[in-house]
């Protein structure tokens, strides 16, 4: 395609994702000087679209950014007033006490919320100083200058046929240039994946791990709602096949968000993460609240899990990485948002101090001394051996362990120092044929569901004429290796049934991708053991559209 001409646009900040780091960086900037130029670029239909997490909001990253904001209308109001975790077995589950849980884990004086709703009251906030808000503006390539610095993005190219080429309502976007550009994308981000690889980034850093978490909005039986209360549940149906549990939360309006998350460094790729889920709604005690209710919405999306160990350098000259496109998901506690908004606070108050000296383009490193030396770094450098363990030694030893060595960090020591994670998720995929395949209950319909009835709750919509964003290094590879070596486990580990392998009669099996069916959870470009998966951006507005997840 011919080089396209494009309009340019000049800010002081440029900043992709309108999720907690985003928007808590566009506020800061303002707050400290309201004559900054910025601008938050979204590439949902609006902002929160895109926007999922459990979430237990910790409000300390909100009570440094807006401190009032008790009394400015925000929409966090169920304050946790039960904290319960389960061991589950099949037919049964045991209470664990909450005493000998090292303080860390205590959940009084956290929220309840939806983080879209929360995100879209953020924006409100953002626009009413000043920061200009563009939702429906994919950003799909960086802009590098001259000394090879990043100096802005592409945002808001349209149009775009299936080949690639321009169609007959093509619109080239803009080019969006700025002192400085915060990418907030969120976990496995395309820009941020760039940005890492280009500057290598992650270079003496142990690799990222991640979960992919799987949510349902219920409305329930009256009777059956507790409002704010909080109830986590490990063991089954996972068992040792994959780490990872479920979280239950009693929000408002008689709802519940009922959740569950496997981690993505299981070995067996039978394994159907989607379909785990499905079957944990099926354990009696989960079974008799759901009963006579309603799911009302679904979603999915990785999470980040590597921790302190795996956060790469976070600066490059004239960008730099907030919130998950770091890795700042405190895993014990199931908790993010928090450093995300410290995150954006902390990069906002470093480039405003270097636009103050005259400075552009450069790298942003009070912002990196800040979040490893801060609040961050100090609330994950606590736990950071708490996955390697469960890695390593599985959920029980693991349990018992981590929560000894959080007990000694609060104390200011470690009993193991600082482990290591060791593999890839996608190199921790083992070979099909030295695991046995999985059984799975179909779906009733009632409790549990497919996928393709279920992503209809994600109101996920894509333009089908445009190219897909799901793009193959090798075309060759699904069937030639990933199907013989690993039964091709993009079948199942997509929860949105993004990818098939068809077999017509007489004829070779295919490989098909459904990218309508995206709800841009990024688990194929993490898993996929050949990494032969690209996820990009498609055009603005497209993807899912949750209302308040």
């Amino acid at each position: 395609m011919a080089e396209v001409e494009r309009e340019t646009m000049e800010y002081d900040v440029v900043i992709v994702g309108a999720g907690p780091a985003g928007l808590s960086a566009a506020i800061r900037l303002k707050q400290l000087d309201s004559d900054l130029n910025v601008v938050v670029l979204e590439k949902g239909s609006e902002v929160g679209a895109h926007i999922l997490s459990g979430a237990v909001l910790d409000p300390c990253g909100l009570d440094a950014l807006l401190p009032d904001w008790r009394d400015m209308g925000s929409p966090i109001k169920t304050e946790v007033v039960a904290d319960n975790f389960y061991m589950l077995g099949e037919a049964g589950q045991i209470r664990i006490p909450n005493f000998p849980m090292p303080p860390l884990m205590n959940n009084h004086g956290n929220y309840i919320v939806s983080m879209a709703n929360v995100c879209r009251w953020m924006a409100e906030q953002a626009e009413a100083l000043g920061v200009e808000i563009f939702a429906g503006m994919s950003c799909s390539a960086l802009v590098y200058g001259d000394a090879g610095e990043v100096k802005g993005v592409v945002a808001g190219e349209f149009g775009l046929d299936a080949d690639g080429t321009p169609g007959p309502n093509y619109e080239p976007g803009m080019e969006l240039h700025g002192k400085y550009v915060f990418l907030s994308e969120g976990v496995r981000g395309s820009l941020a994946k760039e940005v890492i690889a280009k500057y290598d980034l992650s270079a003496g850093k142990e690799p990222q791990k991640f979960g992919l978490g799987m949510k349902e909005i219920w409305e329930v039986d009256p009777e059956k709602h507790r409002l704010g209360t909080v109830t986590h549940t490990m063991g089954w149906p996972l068992g040792s096949n994959a780490g990872g549990g479920s979280f239950i939360y009693h929000i408002e309006n008689n709802q519940v968000y009922v959740g569950f998350v496997v981690h993505l460094n299981y070995q067996n790729p039978h394994l159907y993460p989607y379909m785990e889920f499905q079957r944990f709604k099926h354990h009696p005690m989960v079974a008799e609240l759901l009963k006579g209710g309603k799911r009302v919405a679904y979603g999915a999306r990785a999470l980040s899990e590597g921790g302190y160990q795996s956060m790469p350098k976070m600066v490059a000259p004239g960008v730099a990485l907030l919130g998950c496109s770091v890795g700042m998901v405190n895993v014990p506690r199931i908790k993010g948002n928090h450093n995300a908004m410290l995150s954006g606070k902390a990069a906002a108050e470093a480039a405003f101090a270097a636009i103050g000296t005259g400075r552009a383009s450069d790298e942003l490193t009070d912002y990196e001394t800040e979040v490893r030396k801060g609040a961050i770094g100090e609330d994950l450098k606590k736990v950071r051996n708490v996955k390697p363990l469960w890695s390593r030694f599985g959920l029980v030893a693991s349990l018992m362990a981590g929560g000894a060595d959080m007990w000694a960090n609060t104390l200011g020591f470690s009993l193991f120092g600082t482990l290591r994670h060791g593999k890839t998720d996608a190199a921790a995929t083992g070979k099909a044929k030295d695991f046995a395949p999985i059984t799975y209950p179909k779906p009733d319909g009632v409790l549990s569901f497919d996928r393709l009835t279920n992503v209809a709750f994600s109101f996920t919509n894509h333009e089908e004429s445009q190219p897909s964003h799901l793009k193959l290094k090798d075309p060759s590879v699904p069937i030639a290796i990933n199907l013989p070596e690993y039964g091709e486990p993009a079948q199942r580990y997509c929860p949105a049934g993004v990818y098939e392998v068809v077999t017509e009669d007489g004829k070779d099996p295919r490989f098909v991708i459904n990218f309508q069916n995206c709800v841009h959870c990024k688990t194929c470009d993490i898993k996929d053991p050949s990494q032969n998966i690209n996820w990009t951006t498609p055009q603005g507005g497209d993807g899912p559209n949750y209302p308040n997840m």
